[in-house]
């Protein structure tokens, strides 16, 4: 199950197709049996998480808060919480001449990639990262 809590106004139709590309991904994953939240919201929330967090005074496109060790060998019901910022999302969207939207589902995909237990600091992860962010603009 797919939650979206939206702390900015998301361009109209994006929930929808949010929810029901990342399940679908999800679904693919093999974890379409459990849930995830995204959060819509602004750069001013996601900075002061990541500076929270990580000690990063900076604001940044997406945050993932996992809701169990990723070493733990089992998987909750409940994932965790994709932090997604619909002003970085936007600029991003813009510089790669795309819509909102589809910035949107990359970052939710990118945010469930990690919430699966993959980071940047592994080099097989890379390939695993750019797979999901494609397959969900797909779905």
């Amino acid at each position: 199950m797919v939650a979206v809590v939206a702390n900015k106004r998301p361009p109209k139709g994006l929930v929808p197709r949010l929810k029901k590309a990342l399940q679908a991904l999800m679904e693919e994953l093999g974890v379409g049996d459990k849930a995830v939240t995204v959060i819509l919201t602004g750069d001013r929330r996601l900075r002061a998480l990541k500076r929270a967090w990580w000690g990063e005074d900076e604001a940044t496109d997406v945050l993932s808060f996992p809701h169990y060790e990723p070493e733990d060998p089992f998987l909750p019901p409940h994932l965790g919480d994709i932090w997604i910022s619909l002003d970085t999302a936007g600029k991003q969207a813009k510089a790669r001449g795309a819509p909102l939207e589809e910035e949107v589902l990359v970052l939710s995909a990118h945010g469930l990639w990690h919430l699966l237990g993959h980071d940047h600091a592994k080099e097989e992860d890379w390939e695993g990262f750019r797979r999901v962010q494609e397959r969900i603009l797909t779905l």
